[in-house]
Parts: C-alpha cells; sequence; structure tokens
C-alpha cells in the first residue's frame, strides 16, 4: 500500500465520529477493535491504519475475538444482501451443490466444536479450497484456532480497509 494520503482515507480521517465508528464497525464487528482505531485518528498513510488494526487485533481479548467472529457469516452463506460477504464469498458461487452440502456440515461440525462460525480469508479462495481449510482446522484445540481465526480477521481487516482508504 502506499504512504501517502489517499482520498478515502482523507475522507475517513474527517468524518464525525459516529459515521466513523459505523464505517469500522463494517470492516469488524469488534467494538473493542473500532474503539481502538477511533482513538488513532486521523491516520497519516494508509500503513499506518493497517499497522493501528494489527496492533488493535493483537489485542484483543477471547471475548472481543468473539464478537468480532459473530459479525462474520458462514462460509457459503453469505448474509442476504450484503455485497461485502457475497463479494468475499465469490469462490462459493459456481460451488456444486454437493460441495454446498459437504461444507454446510462442516461448518455445523466446526461451530458445534468451537462455538463459532469458521473463519478464513475467504478473497480469492475456492469453495474447494475453503472446504480442505475447515477439515484440516477442525482438528485444531480451541487456544490453535482461536489464534489462527486472528489472522484471518487480520487479512479479512486489511483487505476491507483497502476498500475503505481507496474510496470504493
Amino acid at each position: 500500500m502506499t504512504s501517502s494520503t489517499t482520498p478515502g482515507l482523507a475522507r475517513f480521517n474527517t468524518l464525525v465520529d459516529a459515521a466513523a465508528q459505523a464505517e469500522l464497525h463494517e470492516v469488524c464487528a469488534s467494538s473493542a477493535w473500532v474503539s481502538k482505531l477511533l482513538a488513532q485518528r486521523p491516520f497519516t498513510s494508509a500503513d499506518a491504519l493497517f499497522a493501528a488494526s494489527d496492533a488493535a487485533m493483537a489485542e484483543l481479548t477471547t471475548a472481543d475475538l468473539e464478537e468480532a467472529m459473530a459479525g462474520h457469516p458462514p462460509i457459503g452463506r453469505p448474509k442476504p444482501g450484503d455485497p461485502t460477504s457475497a463479494r468475499e464469498q465469490r469462490g462459493m458461487a459456481g460451488a456444486s451443490e454437493e460441495l454446498k452440502a459437504e461444507l454446510l456440515e462442516l461448518n455445523l461440525a466446526y461451530q458445534e466444536k468451537f462455538g463459532h462460525v469458521f473463519l478464513i480469508c475467504a478473497t480469492g479462495a475456492t469453495g474447494e479450497q475453503m472446504r480442505d481449510a475447515v477439515k484440516v482446522r477442525i482438528e485444531n484445540t480451541d487456544e490453535v484456532e482461536r489464534e489462527i481465526a486472528r489472522g484471518e480477521l487480520v487479512k479479512i481487516n486489511r483487505i476491507r480497509l483497502t476498500r475503505l482508504v481507496e474510496g470504493e
């Protein structure tokens, strides 16, 4: 990313707090993450925003992570009317009914084991890649899986923040 201020970043920096909070909440559902980023505005560059996002994500408690994950729909079932989750899960668009059914079954087993949705940065991933990832990750311990999910949230947040600073 660039180190200069983009028009999208300049716009974000000048939003009133309530509007900036709403935009950040669209990026990540964790209120602790949103508060940490709001407190650091204005950002001098997209890189500074990404660094603040990564640092805030690293500091999230287990409860904060659960709140962040709760904002994500299950893979293969984007929120109706939500262009962000539909765009991010585009890799499932051409999936066979068999793959969709298998992923639903794996999602339910994962959710039963860990108590939250299977979280993966789905942008650019195929349905088969997402299925294979859940098959591997369902074998993890809670602690290992929580840290993998944290890393996936970092990637998702960066993609969403990039769209925000580019003014999309």
